[in-house]
């Protein structure tokens, strides 16, 4: 078996292609090492999996949004099948660089789409929580409406589930979007709150927290989300005509995948502190545009059709990302 990842070289692509190659298949890489964040840190994963399975690991430096080096770059590689995790992140920074956004979550969508369609793959793909955008029914679940999206980076990545939509009613294609619930973990986004905050506590430094505390949000550890779409790679929808999560007839079908439990912003900043045994410096901050205040996920579907159960608590990962910090950091 033989997969391609997109995003190789980001935090959720990594864990998955380790994991597939950890149990033997043969990983296609993809990754255009944009430095929208630390450019090392991506060098560093895809040189680990390069060490550990030099074999079986394909890394290919490539912009999936170029179609024409994207061809190029997969006319000698076969596989069975698509995770196509990458794509231009980050609420905040859409805002800020807005064309990126286009660039890499509308035109390279579609890209991974008509490779999809062209070799008869199966695909599954990273949407994200942020599509709930003004939504204020919690849980939220893939039957609510997701049309007041707050941010640029959430209205492409609905945009990606209604191309998915057309493309799996037209050609047939079997198509999975994953609503993914604030990722954290080892090897983490150096933007996104527990790089930043531990990062800043163990130098002593402030940390902003935002809305004045007043937020929550569904963390959820990597190692579950890659356990929801390794189910989702070795389960593909069918064509059977049958209302599919997320209301498709056709073989398309949208799945959250969080932790199913929404945890105080506060309550998170107090178990950072305590892994790092220091208190953090707290400067609150009013809301930023483009954010939510609330998150939390209800996974029921992915329940009854998958089995998808989360494993991991805050008290439990928070911990293990500490300590690969403290190492890569050497702090």
């Amino acid at each position: 078996m033989a997969t391609l990842v997109t995003g190789a070289a980001g935090f959720i692509g990594y864990h998955l292609a380790d994991r597939l190659l950890s149990a033997g298949e043969r990983v296609i890489g993809i990754d255009n090492f944009v430095p929208y964040y630390l450019p090392q840190l991506k060098e560093d994963r895809v040189a680990d999996l390069q060490r550990r399975y030099p074999d079986a690991f394909t890394p290919l430096r490539v912009d999936f949004a170029d179609h024409e080096a994207l061809d190029r770059a997969l006319e000698p590689h076969s596989f069975d099948r698509l995770a196509h995790l990458g794509a231009q992140p980050g609420v905040r920074y859409s805002i800020e660089n807005p064309r990126a956004y286009a660039h890499a979550n509308l035109t390279g969508h579609l890209n991974m789409l008509e490779l999809a369609r062209a070799r008869a793959l199966p695909m599954v793909y990273a949407s994200s929580s942020s599509v709930y955008g003004g939504n204020d029914s919690l849980p939220f679940r893939v039957e609510d409406r997701v049309d007041r999206p707050v941010s640029l980076y959430a209205a492409t990545k609905k945009a990606d589930e209604l191309m998915s939509e057309t493309y799996a009613h037209l050609y047939r294609i079997p198509l999975t979007g994953l609503r993914f619930f604030t990722v954290y973990g080892p090897w983490g986004r150096p933007d996104m709150a527990p790089w930043l905050f531990t990062e800043a506590i163990l130098s002593g430094k402030p940390i902003k927290v935002f809305n004045n505390g007043d937020m929550r949000r569904d963390f959820t550890y990597v190692d579950d989300i890659v356990d929801g779409v390794i189910a989702t790679l070795d389960s593909p929808p069918p064509d059977d005509g049958a209302p599919k999560p997320g209301g498709s007839i056709a073989p398309h079908r949208i799945y959250n995948i969080g932790n199913n439990r929404s945890e105080e912003l506060t309550r998170f900043i107090d178990v950072i502190e305590a892994a790092c045994g220091r208190k953090a410096i707290r400067e609150m901050q009013p809301m930023q545009p483009g954010d939510v205040k609330d998150t939390y996920a209800d996974i029921g579907a992915i329940q009854a059709d998958l089995g998808f159960t989360p494993r991991t608590t805050l008290d439990e990962g928070i911990p293990r990302f500490v300590r690969w910090f403290r190492d890569y950091a050497a702090l």
